[in-house]
């Protein structure tokens, strides 16, 4: 059997009634997707409790999300990765082009998935050396104030070069006696910070030369094999400053960088998300084959061995994408499902139906979830002394609008709220801020939402046009 530590964060922990209660907290409706992700996650967990002859035989079932945009289909797939911490890239179909063609290939996305899985692995090892790191970090800062930097002078210019240095004197005993008390008054005043706004020189690695090709940058040093000496520059900063620096040096020494491939290569491999959105968009349409849906077709077709298993070259190794998760996500307005190539339409064998968001989930949006908006203007502005509260009658008419702009123009789903967040405190957000600026309680009532948005007149006075 396998080891629960084959999963990544809580996964083997959650079911999926849990993994749905935790996705109602953020998302708004859409059972339908989110049950289906929940099942997904939690058959990564069965897979993983099998013999590794039979975990090698059963694949990810792929999921396709339809619906309108802003009603929560990348939140699901973005929510459901911070959940498990697990690798996750969202990317738009339309970015690619067929082979052939310029732009980018499909094999970047496994390529900036591996780079994400890295990213997550490495902050995860820093974070368990970080108390070590903090205390190399203080005995460092401590020799900088002690003995500040020199500036070399004469000497042999390839052993400035190299970042050689002449041995120093030896000490007698009173100085290593005196040294050691003084040391220790530092590190006294350090800890108790007196010393943060203190300035000196800190000598840090100077990063290396970028080359920008197809759109990535690739480091120099890494082209050479690690074989160019890195060159070091003097920094002026505060004491508060140098600690994060320094204390970032340290983690990076402390930390196997071996280990931490290993692991995100495991992770990306096991574990990893892929969300493709504006999948419809590379959908055929029927066309005659001219124009810019020429390459439509082609890059389904680049697409589609990655979606059914290949192995990717990156810099950390070959990666394979057997058992990632892919979601794909369109509107389908234009194009239909059945517009998808065939082998491609067979690798998202679950359909999930979002559906267009009503007055009644713009209100529940707008109160239930943890991320509501109501929440973070009010955060946003009391910055600035200004202290919103919503009745409930404002939020209701809020909903009413958003609900009604969004039937009269292009349906946006729960981005029309930010649309008319913005009108509706356009004139508090201009206003607000200023040393002068005293505490001001702000009570946002049904009737301010009529006076200062221009959507409500408008849909006021269509009522009286036959």
């Amino acid at each position: 059997m396998a080891d629960l530590n084959k999963l990544p964060g809580s996964a083997h922990e959650l079911t999926p009634r849990e993994v749905v209660r935790e996705l109602d907290r953020y998302i708004i409706g859409q059972d339908e997707a989110k049950r289906a992700v929940a099942i997904a996650l939690r058959n990564r967990y069965r897979r993983s409790q099998l013999p590794d002859k039979m975990r090698q035989e059963i694949y990810p079932k792929n999921i396709l999300m339809i619906g309108p945009t802003g009603v929560g289909k990348t939140e699901i797939a973005r929510r459901l990765a911070k959940l498990v911490d697990a690798p996750f890239i969202k990317v738009e179909a339309t970015k690619f082009t067929e082979v052939g063609y310029v732009g980018r290939d499909v094999e970047s996305i496994i390529r900036d998935l591996m780079e994400n899985a890295v990213r997550m692995v490495k902050e995860e090892h820093v974070a368990r050396v970080k108390t070590r790191a903090q205390v190399l970090a203080e005995d460092r800062l401590v020799s900088l104030l002690l003995q500040p930097h020199k500036k070399p002078s004469g000497g042999n210019p390839l052993d400035i070069l190299l970042g050689r240095r002449p041995p120093e004197p030896e000490q007698t005993e009173e100085e290593k006696t005196e040294i050691s008390r003084k040391r220790g008054e530092l590190l006294q005043q350090l800890r108790s910070g007196a010393l943060e706004d203190h300035e000196l020189e800190v000598e840090v690695d100077e990063p290396m030369p970028q080359l920008e090709v197809g759109g990535a940058s690739i480091n120099i040093g890494d082209m050479m094999g690690g074989m160019m000496p890195k060159r070091k520059k003097l920094r002026h900063v505060k004491v508060k400053e140098a600690r994060e620096i320094l204390t970032n040096e340290e983690s990076q020494k402390l930390i196997d960088e071996d280990a931490v491939k290993d692991e995100a290569l495991r992770r990306c491999e096991q574990s990893g998300i892929v969300f493709l959105d504006e999948i419809d968009k590379i959908a055929g349409r029927g066309s005659s084959g001219h124009g810019p849906d020429v390459s439509r077709e082609g890059v389904q077709r680049d697409i589609l061995p990655i979606v059914e298993g290949s192995t990717v070259n990156t810099k950390y190794g070959p990666v394979r994408t057997d058992f990632m998760l892919f979601i794909g996500a369109g509107a389908f307005h234009v194009a239909k499902v059945t517009d998808l190539i065939p082998e491609l339409q067979g690798r998202f064998p679950v359909h999930v139906h979002l559906k267009s968001l009503t007055q009644e989930d713009f209100v529940a949006i707008l109160t239930q979830t943890d991320n509501a908006i109501t929440r973070q203007y009010a955060a946003l502005l009391e910055v600035d002394k200004v202290h919103l509260t919503f009745d409930d009658d404002a939020l209701s008419e809020i909903a009413r609008i958003a609900m009604l702009s969004n039937e009269a123009g292009e349906d946006i789903g729960a981005r029309r709220l930010h649309a008319v967040f913005e009108e509706l405190l356009e004139d508090v957000s201009f206003n607000a801020g200023g040393d002068s600026m005293p505490d001001v309680y702000l009570t946002i009532t049904a009737d301010y939402v009529k006076e200062h948005l221009k959507a409500a007149k408008e849909l006021d006075m269509r009522r009286y046009i036959l």
